[in-house]
């Protein structure tokens, strides 16, 4: 092959794009396919780092690095899980491959290497190259330096230049992936089935969140988007199934920070028979198995703590603490008018705090977010609600104005919701209508008064319990991340 014309053509140009493009063309006038059409690999690289030497491997990867050093020289390939050392060198290849090596593959391209393996003077694994086959030229250059992306747009509308360049990301996302698969394992294992119910629905319910709507064209109606699987996953417990879960997507037309994407992914499940305390010991267990699985430890770091998963968790009653905090029974003010009154005398907050705040409910959660919840650092199961706060829940026996309710917690951060579901369709009826009377004064986050799930429930339901929790907001912790961005492969950007 003469590469006397490539060279002639290659000094003219003066971009890094037009040189490969101009090398892609070469490769194509001598027949040479750029973009082959599969390599029989045989070995992983994580798999050939583990090999003992003189083993003979096949892999493939992209190259991330090149030095060339006369007749001799190193490259390193890499794919998701790991990247390895690669010698290539005239004594073991004959002289025309060598050129090709040389002259026509680039950092960025993906190639397949038949060789053995051996260990450098310095110790390292490497692979003793036999033959180097291009398999996909890239046309673009990787990142500057490979040294990582800094440019925060670019890390997350590139997400694959990211992970290609930050071993930290491809950990991440490895990561999650291992979580996923260990939450179906560990629930099938407890006995759950896996059911999927439909994002496209008819009313918005199962969580306090304003929704993104659709239409649908062939019924001529608008939907919207789930917010929460919930009232379909009981529906499904209404039919018989005593133990589902669900791992989707829902949607929520919020605002967005580092905790919070319009887009995330939820797990639910629902065990007929069960009460909140049995999920509080099945989701102790259940986190402290995920964390010794995937991470190999029960202690996480995050932002400079040290969280303990695996030493008894904290409990606090949520009325109790906020009776403590602002220094009267709150449950006994049904104003949202007075609740504010009572809270201003007491010097807590503004008047102009509340302004955008509609409900009894909304008030209290505010109180809650800002006094309550930043203290909590420690693995934290704060229980016994106020009933205004989720209508879905089932009210207390002893006092119906509390509800069998419980959240975790750590560094301020909910990991999870579960309660005692409501299955008295009197009751549940009563406070879908107090929603419908928040929707009426503002509350974009209220429910919507679902007749389908009433009608279920009046068929019958048996005592339920049911838990749900984020998998973006559990990965951030769960990895020490900044933001649910860097949990998530494609973020929705502006």
């Amino acid at each position: 092959m003469d590469l006397t014309k490539l060279n002639e053509k290659i000094s003219k140009l003066s971009t890094e794009i037009e040189i490969r493009k101009a090398k892609i063309e070469f490769l194509k006038e001598n027949n040479i396919i750029p973009f082959v059409e599969k390599f029989e690999k045989d070995t992983s690289l994580l798999e050939a780092k583990n090999l003992p030497e003189g083993s003979k491997v096949k892999v493939a990867g992209r190259i991330i690095f090149r030095r060339i050093m006369g007749k001799f020289g190193f490259m390193k390939i890499q794919d998701i899980e790991a990247s390895i050392q690669v010698s290539v060198g005239r004594n073991e290849i004959d002289e025309e491959d060598y050129e090709f090596y040389k002259k026509l593959i680039d950092i960025g391209d993906f190639v397949g290497i038949i060789g053995e393996i051996y260990k450098t003077q310095t110790g390292e694994v490497t692979i003793r190259a036999f033959k180097v086959e291009l398999l996909s030229k890239a046309i673009r250059p990787l990142p500057e330096k490979f040294h990582g992306l800094t440019d925060i747009e670019q890390k997350y509308r590139q997400r694959y230049l990211d992970l290609i360049s930050n071993e930290e990301s491809r950990k991440v996302m490895l990561g999650r992936s291992k979580t996923i698969s260990f939450i179906r394992n560990f629930l099938e294992k407890n006995g759950f089935i896996e059911v999927e119910t439909p994002i496209l629905q008819n009313a918005v319910c199962g969580a306090s969140a304003k929704p993104f709507f659709t239409k649908h064209n062939a019924l001529n109606k608008v939907l919207n988007l789930r917010i929460a699987p919930e009232i379909a996953l009981k529906e499904v417990i209404c039919a018989g199934f005593d133990k589902v879960f669900e791992l989707g997507k829902v949607f929520r037309n919020e605002g967005m920070d580092q905790q919070h994407l319009q887009e995330f992914t939820v797990c639910e499940w629902y065990a007929s028979y069960w009460n909140f305390e049995d999920n509080i010991k099945f989701f102790q267990k259940f986190i402290r198995e995920l964390l010794t699985e995937v991470l190999g430890t029960t202690k996480i770091e995050y932002e400079g703590h040290t969280l303990d998963f695996g030493q008894e968790w904290q409990r606090i009653n949520y009325t109790d603490k906020m009776r403590e905090v602002l220094g009267f029974d709150f449950l006994n003010i049904e104003s949202r008018e007075n609740l504010i009154n009572e809270i201003i005398n007491k010097n807590l907050f503004s008047e102009e705090d509340f302004k955008d705040i509609k409900t009894v409910g909304g008030v209290i959660d505010f109180v809650y977010k800002r006094k309550i919840r930043p203290e909590l650092i420690q693995p934290t199961i704060l229980y016994n609600y106020p009933s205004c706060l989720v209508p879905l829940a089932r009210r207390n026996d002893k006092d119906n104005r509390v509800i069998d309710m419980f959240q975790v917690l750590a560094i301020g951060s909910e990991l999870c919701k579960a309660y005692s579901e409501l299955v008295d369709p009197v009751i549940q009826r009563s406070t879908f209508e107090e929603q419908m009377k928040a929707k009426k004064a503002g509350d974009e986050e209220a429910m919507d008064l679902d007749e389908d799930f009433l009608l279920a429930m009046e068929h019958g339901m048996p005592p339920i319990s049911g838990l749900g929790f984020g998998i973006d907001r559990l990965m951030v912790v769960m990895f020490n991340q900044p933001s649910v961005r860097d949990v998530v492969l494609f973020p929705l950007m502006k």
